[in-house]
Order: C-alpha cells, then structure tokens, then sequence
C-alpha cells in the first residue's frame, strides 16, 4: 500500500542541522550524497513503512513508533522515527544514533 510520507517541521530542522554538521565537520559533497540518500530512503518509507521495525521508545509512547535506520558506511549513523497513519507516513524526528530516546515531549 502506497503512503504519502510528510516531515513534520521539527524533522525536517533536524536533518537540515545533520547535513549542515556533516557538511562542516566532514565534506559538503559526503553531506550532499548523505542528505539526498537519506531523504529518498525516508520517502520510501511510503512503500515500505511497515517493514522498519518498532523504535525502542514505542513501548513508552502513546503511539506506535517506528524508526529507519541509515547511514552511508556499514553502520546506520541515523534514524527517522515515524508513525503509519491510514493514509500517511509521518516522520517525526531525526536522531543520531548515539542520541537518547525521544519523549512524547521530543515530537
């Protein structure tokens, strides 16, 4: 089943402020390729939503939260946290792996 996947404003921030890190601490054509990557990977969420599995902090959430993992190496560096509604995807927040759970207040 086909989803229309939507960034809320907060997630969206959060993978321009990741790009914008990895652009000055790495290289601007590694946050490029990152950043596109990572964005066609989250919009395929629409098709694959629900073969990501459950995020860690579903269980403490008073929705279902899933998560994307991705990186460009062998190890994901990140992950877009979501929820499958009827008709939509929604990607709530970008995390850096070594990052905390996200809280109901982190949404």
């Amino acid at each position: 089943m086909s989803r229309r996947v939507s960034l809320t404003d907060r997630a969206r921030r959060q993978l321009d402020d990741a790009a914008e890190w990895w652009s000055k601490n790495r290289s601007a054509e590694q946050a490029e390729r990152w950043a596109d990557l990572f964005t066609q990977a989250i919009l395929d969420l629409g098709e694959s939503a629900q073969r990501q599995p459950r995020a860690r902090e579903s269980k403490s959430l008073p929705i279902e939260l899933r998560e994307l993992l991705f990186g460009l190496g062998k190890k994901p560096s990140h992950r877009a946290l979501f929820a499958i509604r009827p008709d939509q995807v929604v990607v709530y927040a970008i995390r850096h792996v070594s990052q905390s759970d996200v809280g109901i207040d982190d949404l």
